[in-house]
């Protein structure tokens, strides 16, 4: 029991120092470099030992003299040159070599990343980040490179924290079993809480907004039947139940389907956002089909009920669905064009 505790604080510890060693990478080519945070016992030689460059070029990217001391939480500005930076396709499976990362502005795009960091290739950047197509998103943490070093600083002893997350995350079994006695010690808990739980469940039908939202549709219900062959900017009365029990009905649980990777966009509609019941355009699909659109860049999918083909007009070339806009927030896109995939009735 105590070897499992003590298991399980040292991998939450060894998971935060990983998240705050996080190297973020500052400017713009040909001028980039990363910020460090003076540790005990660090010198201008351990830093350059870290991070695979002289200690003479960190010290004069910081316009100080190697002979002044380094204080305990000074900022440093460590550069990034042909020197230590690799941005090569094969680069994350180099030893001696951690990844620095980008952090996504708002509008940003795939490209204008490719750019600022000395246009390293989007193939290498898809492929370091496990991901296809250009669209990213506010926020994400995008690797942009790999920097030399071979661990001595305090910064760098958690980079190899990657290789051995694996094997920890086997050993997370074994804590389980010690945390479920824990819950048969008490057994006088099933019984506090049972009242509770009871008590709680009535309350329920007067807490549930969703319900009463949705028996107020039947006004618009008839706005929305009578376009239902035309289909563009509207939507059909909404169905009892989910969209995904239908489609799952519909693929044999998912066993028999059809899939597809491109372009979508998003057209106009009154279908209710966060109702999990969403409306599509799709041009093989038939119509009623159920199709399950996924976000790769954030794992996100929501299921869309097809209501006629595309339009083929000359700004829908090349797409392979049309969503009604009710769905960015729970794909989270917030760009006019999106990457995604689809499954699908195969029939």
């Amino acid at each position: 029991m105590l070897k499992s505790v003590l298991l399980g604080v040292l991998l939450t510890s060894t998971i935060g120092v990983t998240a705050q060693d996080t190297l973020l990478v500052h400017g713009s080519a040909p001028d980039l470099y990363l910020t460090h945070t003076v540790k005990k016992g660090e010198n201008w030689y351990s830093l350059g030992r870290s991070y695979g460059l002289s200690p003479k070029d960190i010290a004069a990217k910081n316009k100080m003299q190697m002979d002044q001391g380094l204080s305990l939480g000074k900022q440093i500005s460590i550069p990034l040159s042909k020197n230590n930076f690799i941005q090569s396709k094969d680069a994350q499976n180099g030893a001696g070599l951690r990844p620095v990362y980008h952090k996504v502005a708002e509008k940003e795009t795939l490209y204008r990343i490719h750019v600022r960091y000395d246009k390293v290739p989007l193939d290498n950047v898809r492929q370091w980040n496990r991901f296809t197509g250009d669209g990213v998103q506010k926020d994400a943490y995008l690797i942009v490179g790999f920097v030399k070093g071979n661990g001595q600083s305090a910064v760098l002893a958690s980079a190899p924290a990657p290789v051995p997350a694996p094997p920890a995350a086997r050993t997370e079994p074994a804590i389980e079993p010690a945390a479920k006695p824990v819950a048969k010690t008490q057994p006088a808990e099933p019984e506090t809480t049972k009242p509770v739980v009871v008590k709680s469940q009535p309350a329920e039908p007067e807490t549930k907004p969703v319900p009463r939202s949705q028996t107020a549709e039947p006004e618009t219900k008839p706005v929305a039947e009578a376009p239902r062959e035309t289909s563009v900017g509207r939507t059909p009365s909404i169905p009892e139940g989910g969209f995904e029990q239908i489609y799952q009905q519909q693929t044999n649980n998912g066993r028999s389907v059809v899939t597809e990777k491109g372009p979508g966009t998003w057209f106009r509609s009154n279908a209710v956002v966060g109702s999990g019941k969403y409306y599509a355009l799709h041009n093989t699909a038939p119509r009623g089909t159920i199709v399950k659109v996924t976000n790769p860049l954030t794992g996100r999918s929501i299921y869309a009920k097809v209501l006629d083909a595309i339009p083929q007009l000359k700004s829908n070339a090349n797409l392979i669905i049309k969503l009604s806009d009710a769905a960015q927030d729970a794909l989270g896109i917030n760009e006019g064009r999106f990457y995604c995939e689809l499954s699908y009735d195969e029939k």
